[in-house]
């Protein structure tokens, strides 16, 4: 390996795991990346400033955060530069010169949203992701037959079409549906065809997918209390690591009270579980209960192996 490949691979390690904090919301400190990287401190500031200058990056008390955005922002060459980097090449069925125009060049940057850096990889699926992205924004209905489980297969007519959701890496489409707003796993999805008939978007739709962090539509949410150990408390003041985290307060000790609202319990057990022993559930106590007898189960499962 020559010298000059040796520093560009370093360069693109270096932009690439920066790009990667940045999608995932973290609030950068330059001088703790020099720091990460073995790197001088002009250096950081160089990347930030000039080779992501293209970037909605917010400054605030010498730190650097994304704005909160999505890729339509950028222009076709940064999309495709930084694709190699940050390894969102697979996120679109085809990111190509061609999709990007399609995208940039109309107002389908509006029919998606992007939560979270991994993905599903949806080669194979340019035409149904494209029908979907066009019946979104001329508002028309579509219908198509959704395999919801296997030997479960449903075909739903005049569904109204509102986003395409990308949700820690598996798309979905929130679309209004037998009165309800509901959330379609996209590869769940076949015979796509967009009818004649187009529907009055509905003005609350936007406002809650807006709000929303998840993929749980049109249920009814429930508030949860968590109690975090000091020890680990930090890592929940510095990013949010559950849907709507909410810190409430802190404790003598250096514990913290974190409140969410979740539609499903499952939601929140599955951060807890990766917590334990040091996130416990205050309320409500179901779901508390509902994890202890998942863990009780699973040990159950050992001591019946041994």
């Amino acid at each position: 390996m020559t010298s000059s490949t040796k520093v560009h691979d370093t360069l693109v390690y270096r932009l690439s795991q920066v790009l990667t904090k940045l999608n995932q919301g973290e609030s950068l400190d330059p001088q703790a990346l020099a720091d990460e990287f073995g790197v001088n401190l002009r250096t950081i500031q160089r990347d930030l400033n000039v080779r992501f200058a293209c970037l909605p990056l917010i400054k605030t008390a010498g730190r650097y955060r994304l704005e909160a955005a999505h890729l339509g922002k950028l222009t076709i060459k940064d999309i495709s530069q930084f694709a190699s980097l940050s390894g969102v090449s697979g996120l679109f069925p085809q990111l190509s010169e061609q999709f990007l125009r399609g995208v940039f060049d109309s107002d389908r940057k509006d029919a998606w949203v992007v939560k979270g850096h991994h993905y599903e990889d949806l080669r194979g699926k340019d035409a149904l992701f494209s029908a979907l992205e066009q019946a979104i924004v001329d508002h028309h209905h579509i219908q198509f037959t959704y395999n919801k489980a296997p030997g479960q297969s449903k075909l739903r007519q005049q569904v109204e079409p509102y986003k395409l959701i990308n949700q820690k890496g598996i798309w979905y489409l929130a679309a209004w549906d037998e009165g309800k707003l509901k959330a379609f796993t996209v590869t769940k999805m076949e015979g796509v065809l967009a009818a004649q008939t187009k529907f009055d978007p509905r003005a609350h739709i936007d406002d809650e997918l807006e709000k929303s962090d998840g993929i749980w539509l049109g249920v009814q949410r429930q508030r949860v209390v968590l109690r975090v150990a000091g020890v680990v408390a930090e890592y929940f003041k510095r990013r949010q690591l559950i849907p709507n985290q909410q810190i409430e307060r802190e404790l003598l000790g250096g514990d913290i009270l974190v409140s969410t609202t979740v539609a499903q319990a499952d939601e929140v057990l599955s951060i807890v579980r990766y917590w334990i022993p040091h996130v416990r559930i205050l309320e409500p106590v179901e779901f508390q209960q509902k994890l202890d007898a998942g863990l009780a189960a699973y040990l159950a499962l050992g001591d019946a192996s041994s």
